[in-house]
């Protein structure tokens, strides 16, 4: 079984070279003639925009380049995993050429394509070729070891190996042995190299400023809801609990003053009755500040928090920390109620009848997992405890990963960026 998972490795680490090279020598053979392209034109039509005639081509051309820089972001995203979102203003509806040139030249996006170009055509081409160059130039080394040198002309060299004989030629089969161990490991890495050196030019740091925005407003929304939520949850808890209950002690106080003198007995009865409610009021108001902010998390911190968290869980739960300070107390405070929520969402749904907590801090990040052993199937989607959770993480940076295959287990990874203390 180990050798059979060994062949399946490493055919699946030549296919990945193989593709690598074939993607490098596909995009060196669109980069270089593409980008010539993209740039002379786009030369000569700002060159004419002075008489006019470039007026009507600079749209056309620009948006050619535009084009071609963007299918290179979809290769990029596609082939290396490396994501360049585009930064283009929008261009004026129903414009006339004027002002659709210019409105193109103003747009810092359009001089980094213009920029793009020629690294595209010199480091970027050099960068896309090497892959395919590091694979298939090691199989002439061995085609010449094998005997391809006898048709070879004479003074061919191979490298730095002159290619005269049979032992020359197996020296340049040795050669191509290395080049293709050197292969084996820079040429993936070559090819993520350009579309890293693509991502350097054609990015914007514009872009990722407009969806850091756009993430903190929707987060300082949903904070906002949260917060008005809980202040409703808090006002109606008060109205119909505590608040009833001292409201019915006054009016029991009042009755006790005048039976005093007129049935002490029914009196007492009623202090006694009194005296209940009160500790109930005292219960119910200790219950609503344990659900505004335990004390336990203030005092002990968020692991013994969570720990007196798993021993009131019907479901037997097991907590593992590695904590060696204490992070701010608002993310002390959402961590907890976080993990609440994914416990009594397990112990509801998941029908576990055992449940992992891990806690731990590395690499400036705390992280949460919640395992259970239940049936599985558990989506963060919209209404579901999961989705708040998630909106409770976002407002502090921090993410929420779900993994649940039907059937089980569930894992919930959460994972928060801060310091601790």
């Amino acid at each position: 079984m180990t050798t059979d998972t060994k062949n399946g490795n490493g055919r699946t680490k030549g296919r990945g070279l193989a593709l690598a090279a074939v993607r490098g020598l596909a995009l060196a053979l669109v980069s270089l003639p593409g980008a010539v392209l993209c740039l002379c034109l786009s030369l000569v039509s700002l060159a004419l925009i002075p008489i006019g005639v470039g007026l009507l081509t600079t749209p056309y051309v620009l948006t050619g380049v535009r084009a071609f820089a963007n299918g290179r972001r979809v290769l990029a995203a596609q082939w290396g995993g490396v994501r360049i979102p585009p930064a283009y203003r929008p261009l004026p509806e129903n414009a006339t050429p004027w002002s659709r040139t210019f409105a193109l030249l103003r747009d810092p996006a359009t001089w980094r394509d213009l920029r793009w170009l020629p690294v595209d055509m010199t480091a970027g081409f050099i960068t896309a070729l090497l892959p395919a160059v590091l694979l298939f130039y090691p199989l002439e080394g061995l085609a010449i070891a094998a005997g391809l040198w006898r048709v070879l002309p004479d003074g061919y060299w191979y490298g730095f190996v002159p290619v005269t004989e049979q032992t020359s030629a197996l020296a340049a089969g040795a050669l191509g042995l290395v080049l293709l161990f050197l292969a084996h490991f820079l040429t993936p890495r070559l090819l993520d190299v350009h579309f890293r050196l693509t991502r350097a030019v054609l990015a914007s740091d514009q872009a990722q400023l407009s969806e850091r925005v756009r993430v903190l407003t929707e987060t300082r929304r949903d904070a906002v809801d949260t917060s008005a939520a809980e202040l409703r949850r808090i006002e109606r808890d008060l109205h119909d609990g505590a608040q009833a209950r001292l409201v019915a002690m006054g009016m029991d106080l009042g009755t006790v003053e005048v039976l005093l003198d007129k049935d002490p007995g029914k009196a007492r009865e009623l202090l006694a009755q009194t005296r209940k409610a009160s500790a109930d009021a005292l219960a119910e108001l200790r219950d609503l500040v344990r659900g505004i902010h335990p004390p336990v998390l203030a005092e002990r911190g968020l692991g013994d928090a969570v720990r007196a968290l798993a021993l009131r869980m019907p479901v037997a739960t097991e907590v593992s920390v590695d904590l060696p300070g204490r992070a701010e107390a608002p993310v002390e405070s959402a961590v907890y109620f976080a993990v609440s929520e994914i416990l009594t969402n397990a112990v509801k749904h998941s029908g576990a009848d055992r449940i992992w907590v891990d806690l731990h801090h590395t690499d400036g990040h705390l992280r949460v997992s919640v395992t259970d052993n239940g049936g599985g199937g558990a989506v963060v989607g919209a209404g579901s405890g999961l989705a708040g959770v998630e909106r409770r993480l976002g407002t502090f940076d921090g993410v929420l990963a779900v993994g649940s295959p039907a059937g089980g287990p569930t894992m919930v990874t959460m994972e928060i960026p801060c310091a601790l203390s």
